[in-house]
């Protein structure tokens, strides 16, 4: 998915700020940023496929972690430049 259509959500920016504290359950992100079980959700997915959010069960809860950085930069004239970027994951 391009990466512009990833974050061209002000809901999903919200969601990736988030997580960039800390691990968050399902409803902390929802009560967070203010959505529906059901929008939410669809967000997260989004994210997920992406790569920028990996998620993991413990019990009865679903975490999501922020697995990758996130770079947006935006250049005045006479430069004009617009970039996004999701530098590849470290490994170990």
């Amino acid at each position: 998915m391009d990466p512009l259509k990833i974050l061209g959500s002000k809901a999903r920016l919200e969601i990736l700020y988030q997580l960039s504290s800390r691990d968050m359950y399902v409803s902390e992100i929802m009560e967070k940023v203010g959505m529906d079980g059901k929008t939410a959700k669809h967000h997260l997915k989004i994210l997920e496929d992406s790569g920028l959010i990996s998620s993991r069960e413990e019990g009865r809860r679903k975490y999501y972690s922020l697995e990758r950085e996130v770079i947006l930069r935006i250049s005045p004239s006479p430069h004009r430049r617009y970039e996004v970027q999701f530098p590849p994951l470290k490994t170990d």
